[in-house]
């Protein structure tokens, strides 16, 4: 009976985050790590986690904590734990050879109809899978820390990945809370770190080139494009953004678009002078220290569990 979802790697933040959003849809989840003892010891990291969303009226799903925590168990040995999957989720730090070596060992122990995905974020799938005798059967699903509180997931498909691969993790993603979203094919960065990286190299270059300070441009981001980009991308903002859409407002604003964007300088090298001012000046608004990098990381949960609340309410 295939019923079940193979995590494999769960020491990190991702892998146990995937078995509680797997186990919120009512899924059993088999997790699984090389190092002895982990795997357990993820269980109880997740059952703490579990109550205390529970308390706090945020767990996910239509199971109540300890009927989610029933649905997982804990593995050392790789075929046990692949046992009963038809899914299969790796979650291993981002070094190629690594996922390599895991996706080779698991192909030789399921069969031809589990679907094997890497959670990478930024490595291709046509190299992840490179070993693979079946790669028709893999794709990269990769999610945004914390998977638990931000939905998205990128669906990236090796150039070899059946339609029915691509929709059956589609649909999978979509029955356990997940807002998958499909990239038609494999490109470097993906979709949303190519976003993601383009505010980044314009941010530091504003502030390397003393045109605005640390604090004020995430300011730019949280108290302004962040506010309505939690309901609505660029493309829809534009939209509304003109009288008359998106064909009016590119009409307005494409030659001062145009203008801007040939003004941005060379990628940023994120190093040397630049790098330690820059380091400096943000580690004076959040300390570099494990306390409140700690508690900043846990407001930050805490807001987006508000903000999730806020968006399921949405019409």
């Amino acid at each position: 009976m295939f019923d079940a979802i193979s995590i494999l790697c769960v020491s990190g933040l991702i892998g146990r985050s995937w078995a509680m959003v797997f186990a919120s849809g009512g899924y059993r989840v088999r997790i699984y790590d090389n190092q002895p003892g982990l795997a357990a010891k993820a269980v109880t990291e997740i059952r703490k986690q579990l109550g205390e969303l529970e308390e706090a009226s945020t767990l996910r799903g239509e199971l109540s904590s300890s009927d989610q925590l029933a649905l997982l168990s804990s593995h050392d040995d790789l075929k046990q734990a692949l046992e009963g999957a038809f899914f299969v989720q790796e979650s291993v730090f981002e070094d190629l050879a690594a996922k390599q070596s895991v996706f080779q060992a698991v192909e030789c122990l399921v069969g031809s109809e589990v679907i094997l995905s890497s959670s990478t974020s930024c490595l291709l799938p046509s190299n992840v899978f490179s070993a693979v005798q079946m790669p028709n059967r893999c794709i990269v699903s990769h999610p945004v820390n914390p998977p638990y509180y931000v939905k998205l997931v990128e669906l990236v498909p090796h150039p070899a990945t059946l339609g029915a691969v691509m929709d059956a993790t589609h649909t999978l993603m979509t029955q356990v809370g997940q807002c998958p979203v499909r990239l038609n094919k494999e490109i470097d960065g993906f979709a949303l770190n190519r976003v993601q990286y383009a505010i980044i190299a314009e941010s530091w270059r504003l502030v390397e080139e003393g045109v605005i300070s640390v604090r004020d441009i995430d300011l730019v981001m949280s108290e302004g494009l962040g506010m309505r980009y939690a309901f609505i991308g660029p493309m829809e903002t534009m939209h509304l953004n003109a009288p008359d859409g998106l064909e009016d407002y590119l009409r307005r604003y494409r030659t001062g678009m145009r203008r801007v964007l040939s003004s941005a300088g060379p990628v940023p090298q994120f190093s040397g002078e630049a790098a330690e001012r820059i380091t400096k000046e943000m580690s004076e608004l959040i300390p570099s220290q494990p306390e409140p990098l700690s508690a900043r990381r846990e407001r930050r949960d805490q807001l987006l569990m508000g903000l999730a609340r806020l968006k399921k309410e949405k019409p």
